[in-house]
């Protein structure tokens, strides 16, 4: 039984490198509990948005996603307008001791 225990140990250790090697890394879960990420958003950052490039093109602004053990900026860009629907931003919600990000999408208008 020890035997067998230390053969695993051993063979998880001589793993790791290979992986880590390969690009398979292993996020850091200390940071994110039951997909709640225990680390608070920054503050949106300002983008300049300018002139839509085309007619019919709305801006789609950016947001901050979790990658890894880190928020990253996914930055804003312009997308073709879909009519009938409009754009629901990313967002950032409390859940509990953290923070769940709700996906943007394009929404129905009601009337």
């Amino acid at each position: 039984m020890i035997d067998s225990i230390r053969r695993r140990s051993i063979l998880a250790a001589l793993m790791l490198p290979v992986a880590l090697a390969g690009g398979c890394i292993v996020p850091d879960q200390r940071h994110v509990i039951d997909g709640v990420v225990l680390v608070a958003p920054p503050p949106p950052r300002d983008e300049v948005v300018g002139d839509p490039p085309a007619p019919g093109q709305v801006w789609l602004s950016g947001y901050w996603n979790w990658v890894g053990n880190r928020h990253e900026w996914v930055p804003g860009h312009w997308a073709a307008d879909r009519p009938g629907r409009h754009w629901v931003p990313h967002t950032w919600t409390r859940q509990g001791d953290g923070w769940v990000l709700k996906p943007g999408h394009w929404e129905r208008v009601r009337h």
